[in-house]
C-alpha cells in the first residue's frame, strides 16, 4: 500500500476527545495491550498528530504520529499498527518467519506467498482467514511487514503450503516508513519454542520433510500482476543490495553501550553547535529560541536521523539552553512575557572553536532508483520569446518561423543583421535605423506608421522584444529541457484569515519549481512546529497549495532562498513576513 509516494491531504494536532476514543479504539482492536501500554502508545500530554493522506491507489488512509515517527494508520475503519510500534511490542499480533531475501520484493508491493514461509519447529501460529499478522526474518523477532492472512492456518496446511498466504500492508523501507526517524529494525532474539509432541496433529507442516523442502521456495506475487507468479529466487539472480542493512543481520548494541537518551543527547548537543558555528550569526541575535530549533538546528541534524527533544534527558528546548547558558556557551533572557530569546553567544568559546561540522554522508547525495528521495536541485530557468504571426517576416530569414521560440540574445542579433542587410542604417546617424515596410508592420502601431521613419537602435529592439510573445524554458537536473508559453508564475505566499480570527500563511506554484508541496509541507510543520495542510488550489487544475497555522513568512524565506536556492524573483510575498519590534 505504501511502496510507492502518498499525497498528503492535511496533517492536524489531535484533539483532546479524539485521543481518548483513538485510546479507547487500540484497546478494542489489540486486547493484549495492557491499560499502562495503551497509554504509553497513545500519550496523554504528549504531541500527536492526524495524518489524512490518499496512497498511491488512491486509498484514503488516516495515520497517527507521535514522536515524528507514525504509529497506527487507519484503513476502512480498520486500526493497523506501523513496524515502529510492533518494534516496542513485538508479540503484539501472530508472527509468521520468511527468509531475508524476501523482504526485497514486500518492500517493491509484492504480496507473501506459501512456499516463502519458514515454519518453526512448533508449527504455524493459529489464524483466520482476514486475521493481522506480523511478518519477521529468519534470525530477528522485530516485525519487519503488517500483512492481513489470505487463508486460514488449516487452508494453508491442506494447500501444502501452496498458493498466496497473506496481503501485504505496510512494511520497513516503504514510504510510511519512511516518514517517521527512518531507523533500522532493534535485533530481538528468537523465542525459544520446543518441537510439538507425537500425538501433535499429523498435518503439521514442521513434521512434512515434502513442505520443508518447499519452504525455500520464494514464490511471491506482486500486487500490480492480478494473477501472474514471481519465479522462484532458485530461477532468478538474486536482488541487488540495498543501501539499507540486511534486517535478518542486524544485531543488537553491545552491552553497556549508550542508551537512546543519551544518543539523543548527542545528537541535541551536536546539532546545536553546529548550528552556533555555520548557521546563527551575531546580527541574527536576539535570536527566539524556538527560531534556533526549527529554522537552524533541525536543517543541522544528519541524513537519516530525526531530531526529536523530548526523546532526550532534557525532555524540553528550555532545559537544554538553561544548560548550555551554565556552560556560558550562549546567554538566554526573557525579553517578552512567555517568549524566550538568545542574546549572546561566546562564539571563541572551546566547545564552539573545536567543534567539526561533520561532511554529508556520500549515500545522501546519490539516489537509490524507485526508493530514495532525490535531494532538491533548483530549476535552470531561461526566459525566451516566441514569434507571432505578426512578425514572421523579419524572422523568416534567418530560419525561424511562426511559434519559433528565441533568446533575447539571438532577437538583437537577427534584427541587427536585418538592418545592416538591407542598408537600413541610417548613413547620417549611425544610432539611427530607417524603418522599411517589415519593420513598420512589426513594431509600429498603425497610427504611428505614417509619422515615425526612423528609431534609434535601443527603442527598436525594445520595441521588438515588447512585440514578441514571452515564453520560458524550465530545466531541472537530470532531464530535459522543457518550453511553455507565457511568463513562468512566481511561488506566491499570501495572508489568510481563518476562523476565530487565526491567521494562516498560504503557498502556491510550488510544483513549477519541481517542488513537491506535500515534502514542503512536512518539511513546514517540523521547522514551524504548527499544522499544516495540503489541499487543491481554487480555481487551479491540478494545482496544490500548502497552508501553514500563522504567519510563517520568514520560515519559508529561509527554506526558498537559503536551502532551496531558488532565485528572489520568482519568489512573490516575502515581504509579508512579520517585522520584529527593535529591543530597548
Amino acid at each position: 500500500m505504501f511502496a510507492k509516494a502518498f499525497r498528503v491531504k492535511s496533517n492536524t494536532a489531535i484533539k483532546g476527545s479524539d485521543r481518548r476514543k483513538l485510546r479507547a479504539d487500540v484497546t478494542a482492536a489489540f486486547p493484549t495491550l495492557g491499560t499502562d501500554q495503551v497509554s504509553e502508545l497513545v500519550p496523554g500530554k504528549e504531541e500527536l498528530n492526524i495524518l489524512k493522506l490518499y496512497a498511491y491507489r488512491g486509498d484514503a488512509v488516516t495515520v497517527y504520529v507521535s514522536g515524528g515517527n507514525p504509529i497506527l494508520f487507519e484503513l476502512e475503519k480498520n486500526l493497523y499498527p506501523t513496524v515502529y510500534t510492533l518494534w516496542a511490542y513485538p508479540d503484539l499480533l501472530p508472527t509468521f518467519m520468511t527468509w531475508p531475501l524476501v523482504l526485497e520484493k514486500l518492500v517493491g508491493g509484492a504480496d507473501l506467498m506459501l512456499p516463502g514461509l519458514v515454519v518453526p519447529p512448533a508449527g504455524l501460529p493459529q489464524v483466520q482467514k482476514g486475521d493481522l499478522c506480523a511478518i519477521v526474518l529468519v534470525g530477528n523477532r522485530a516485525p519487519v511487514a503488517v500483512a492481513v492472512a489470505a487463508m486460514s492456518t488449516g487452508e494453508m496446511l491442506t494447500s501444502g503450503l501452496k498458493g498466496r498466504g497473506f496481503s501485504v500492508l505496510h512494511t520497513y523501507r516503504d514510504h510510511l516508513w519512511r516518514s517517521g526517524d527512518k531507523s533500522p529494525p532493534p535485533s530481538i532474539a528468537p523465542l525459544a519454542l520446543d518441537a510439538p509432541e507425537a500425538s501433535d496433529e499429523k498435518g503439521s507442516a514442521g513434521a512434512d520433510p515434502a513442505l520443508q523442502g518447499e519452504m525455500r521456495r520464494l514464490t511471491l506475487e506482486g500486487e500490480e500482476e492480478s494473477g501472474e507468479r514471481h519465479q522462484t529466487c532458485g530461477e532468478k539472480p538474486l536482488v541487488e543490495a540495498s543501501e539499507d542493512p540486511p534486517v535478518g543481520s542486524l544485531s543488537s548494541e553491545p552491552p553497556g553501550s549508550k542508551t537512546l537518551q543519551e544518543q539523543m543527547d548527542e545528537l541535541l548537543q551536536q546539532c546545536f553547535l553546529h548550528a552556533l558555528k555555520s548557521r546563527v550569526r551575531k546580527a541574527d541575535l536576539p535570536l527566539l529560541t524556538s527560531t534556533l530549533l526549527g529554522s537552524h538546528m533541525f536543517s543541522c541534524c544528519p541524513e537519516g536521523r530525526q531530531l526529536d527533544v523530548k526523546r532526550s534527558n532534557y525532555k524540553k528546548l528550555s532545559k537544554f539552553l538553561q544548560h548550555m547558558q551554565q556552560e556560558h556557551i550562549i546567554q538566554v533572557k526573557e525579553l517578552s512575557k512567555g517568549v524566550e530569546s538568545i542574546v549572546a553567544v561566546d562564539w571563541k568559546h572551546p566547545r564552539i572553536t573545536s567543534f567539526v561540522i561533520p561532511e554529508p554522508s556520500p549515500t545522501s547525495q546519490t539516489v537509490q532508483e524507485g526508493s530514495r528521495e532525490q535531494p532538491y536541485h533548483p530549476p535552470d530557468i531561461k526566459p525566451l520569446y516566441c514569434v507571432p504571426a505578426s512578425m514572421t517576416l523579419l524572422f523568416q530569414e534567418s530560419g525561424h518561423k511562426k511559434g519559433g521560440t528565441l533568446e533575447g540574445s539571438e532577437v538583437r542579433a537577427i534584427v541587427i543583421d536585418y538592418a545592416k542587410k538591407n542598408d537600413l542604417v541610417d548613413a547620417d546617424n549611425k544610432n539611427l535605423v530607417r524603418l522599411d515596410p517589415i519593420l513598420c508592420d512589426c513594431i509600429l502601431e498603425e497610427k504611428e506608421q505614417h509619422t515615425i521613419t526612423k528609431l534609434p537602435w535601443d527603442s527598436l529592439l525594445t520595441r521588438c522584444l515588447e512585440k514578441l510573445q514571452p515564453a520560458y524554458q524550465v530545466t531541472f537536473p537530470g532531464q530535459e529541457p522543457v518550453v511553455r508559453k507565457g511568463r513562468i508564475c512566481p511561488i506566491d505566499i499570501s495572508l489568510a484569515q481563518r476562523a476565530s480570527n487565526k491567521k494562516v500563511t498560504v503557498v502556491r506554484n510550488l510544483e513549477a519549481y519541481g517542488l513537491d508541496p506535500s515534502v514542503v509541507a512536512a518539511v513546514l510543520q517540523q521547522r514551524c512546529q504548527a499544522s499544516t495542510t495540503v489541499t487543491p488550489t481554487p480555481g487551479a487544475r491540478d494545482g496544490l497549495q500548502v497552508q501553514i497555522q500563522g504567519n510563517q513568512v520568514h520560515h519559508l524565506g529561509r527554506l526558498l532562498l537559503e536551502e532551496y536556492q531558488l532565485p528572489r524573483k520568482h519568489i512573490q510575498g516575502l515581504e509579508k513576513a512579520p517585522k520584529s519590534g527593535k529591543k530597548k
